[in-house]
């Protein structure tokens, strides 16, 4: 049997903050209950609509997700790593074989953990949230006006700086098409 642990406690334990994030309206909002802290112009996969289905579709994936790791030394800035393939995306991708059953257990497992799954599966990983890198003004336009990643969520840099605040390992991400 558990241990019980205090409903004040576990209260602690949970992230502050969540982030709510719209494919169609290209915006990262963040969020502390129904109040809206910020909101961000953000870029998305350049595989357009839909959800993220295999490696390489450049996609954003379309559920929710939580922070898993975070990479300071990124080509892109900064780099918080999504728990992508989630339960969910990994049910999808064993149901229509895009993976097969000891893979899927190991992303149950790491679900569970509160860690990352296995990214190198053919329903894609690496997927998180990023800055655009060196800075020029070709970069900047192209993020304003074009969504470029390969499914991840970028954000101009200074953005991700002000990002960090808001979140810890294990903050909810909500995508929505």
């Amino acid at each position: 049997m558990l241990p019980e642990v205090p409903a004040a406690a576990a209260a602690e334990s949970m992230p502050r903050y969540e982030l709510e994030i719209s494919k169609s309206r290209n915006e990262l909002v963040i969020k502390d209950g129904d109040a809206i802290i910020k909101r961000y112009h953000a870029a998305f996969g350049r595989g357009g609509k839909g959800a993220k289905r295999r490696r390489g579709d450049d996609m954003t994936p379309v559920g929710a997700y939580r922070i898993t790791e975070f990479k300071a030394d990124s080509r892109f800035h900064f780099f918080m790593l999504l728990d992508y393939p989630n339960l969910v995306d990994g049910w999808h991708g064993y149901r229509n074989r895009t993976i097969d059953a000891s893979q899927f257990k190991a992303i149950a497992t790491a679900y569970r953990a509160g860690s990352a799954p296995p990214q190198n599966t053919e329903l894609g990983g690496y997927i998180g949230i990023h800055g655009i890198g060196e800075v020029s003004p070709k970069k900047l336009d192209i993020h304003r006006s074009q969504n470029w990643t390969r499914g991840c969520i970028a954000l101009r840099n200074e953005e991700v700086n002000e990002l960090r605040d808001y979140v810890t390992r294990g903050t909810r991400v909500i995508i929505r098409e």
